[in-house]
């Protein structure tokens, strides 16, 4: 199996950024032929206004922005895990990715569980608990013979959930984000690394990139597959595109067995 994260650059306008997505996806199939396409987290509309982000919320999966991700699995029969974005369930709002199989069918749908309320060195306020709900779900699902589980940017943060989706029968787990400049620059790839090593699963791991709320946040980017010994297979330069890799099953039950990890837990 091959897979492709797409990284972007995503701003608050909601149509630009959708236009974007689709013709990248466009370019993705025709150059890389992906089974699997792999997108940032809130990659239809990023904004630092708590309202705004909010009011971009949409029903899933009957919202404009879901329901373009799945026409657009469906007419390249391609899986696509749509990063994350803005879900609207009655009053309440989730960060929610949806993942669409080559019929147009939702295969997952998974609500952000960590919460990123941080207050970062020089004072700029990050509260995602203003903007959106926090969910409780492990979430997995099949793409031939690979098991997939689903996690997003700060739940990087939290080894339990990573123990949870290898429980469940993880092969490969999939990391949408919108991780900070400030803390990517030294935390980004040891935390992929590290839940890559200690799941033994591929890690995909998914960034914005460059600034957005006109200029005074920026993401990390340097998007990246991880394979389950922790070496890095891709990784995305500073820019808008995509990078690829290929998924070894055998390499995966290989390194299982050689360091059994799985059967040697003594805590929890």
């Amino acid at each position: 199996m091959k897979a492709t994260l797409i990284q972007i650059n995503s701003q608050d306008d909601k149509a630009a950024n959708l236009a974007t997505m689709e013709r990248l996806i466009d370019e993705a199939v025709e150059k890389e032929r992906p089974d699997l396409i792999v997108f940032p987290e809130y990659c239809a509309f990023l904004s630092a206004d708590s309202e705004a982000q909010r009011a971009s919320g949409e029903p899933f999966p009957s919202g404009e922005s879901f329901r373009r991700m799945a026409a657009k699995a469906k007419a390249h029969k391609v899986t696509i895990h749509a990063g994350s974005m803005v879900e609207a369930d009655g009053d309440k709002r989730y960060n929610t990715t949806g993942v669409f199989g080559p019929q147009g069918e939702v295969l997952a749908k998974y609500r952000k569980i960590h919460l990123f309320d941080v207050v970062v060195p020089g004072g700029i306020r990050y509260l995602e608990s203003e903007m959106v709900s926090r969910g409780s779900d492990i979430i997995t699902y099949r793409l031939g013979e690979f098991v997939i589980g689903c996690a997003i940017c700060y739940d990087v943060r939290f080894p339990e959930i990573f123990r949870g989706l290898r429980d469940a029968g993880a092969d490969i787990i999939v990391l949408p984000a919108a991780f900070t400049a400030q803390t990517g620059k030294d935390h980004w790839e040891v935390l992929a690394r590290a839940r890559a090593i200690e799941t033994q699963t591929y890690f995909l791991a998914t960034g914005q990139v460059f600034t957005h709320a006109e200029g005074k946040k920026a993401c990390w980017g340097h998007s990246m597959i991880v394979d389950p010994w922790g070496a890095m297979v891709a990784q995305a330069s500073d820019r808008v595109g995509f990078v690829s890799a290929r998924f070894d099953k055998a390499y995966i039950e290989q390194i299982r067995v050689n360091v059994p990890v799985d059967k040697h837990h003594v805590l929890g």
